[in-house]
């Protein structure tokens, strides 16, 4: 199991194709605040939701300084789909290896239905503008959980 990222830690760097197989790189967002989300798949109502709740919300957070991306293990083709179909405006990035997931904690043991299993843990990690992680916030609701985020940043 990978561990939490915690305040003040240095945000792992990651490189991965985007919904059209583009490459993006955190580093590409040097100098603005970045919110990194991770879901455990696209087209699902909760990742759906979340998602719409993004997108709805960017103007407010870029007009603030933040960029949002959203990390899955889905395959480009599959974020496409999941893109036009529910006309998101967030960047949508694959991580079928779950490498970056993992160095994020967002990837291990979590509890569904009352069982014990492996999977993408709901995560978001906001990273400041030199690359250090400001707030890392695991095991969190589809739901509600933006308004939370702009509540908790005073936007």
């Amino acid at each position: 199991m990978s561990e939490r990222l915690q305040p003040g830690d240095v945000a792992p760097a990651f490189t991965l194709p985007d919904a059209d197989g583009t490459e993006v790189s955190l580093a590409d967002h040097k100098g603005r605040k970045v919110i990194v989300y991770f879901y455990p798949a696209a087209l699902t109502p909760g990742c759906t939701k979340q998602a719409c709740d993004f997108t709805d919300n960017l103007q407010l957070l870029a007009g603030a300084g933040y960029d949002v991306i959203g990390i899955s293990p889905d395959k480009p083709e599959k974020l496409a789909k999941f893109r036009d179909k529910e006309s998101l405006q967030v960047t949508l990035l694959a991580d079928p290896d779950k490498k970056v997931l993992e160095s994020y904690g967002a990837f291990g043991e979590k509890k569904l239905y009352g069982k014990t299993v492996v999977g993408v843990i709901r995560s978001t990690v906001i990273v400041d503008e030199e690359g250090k992680v400001e707030r890392a916030l695991y095991n969190v609701k589809a739901t509600g959980h933006v308004a939370k985020i702009i509540k908790d940043l005073g936007i």
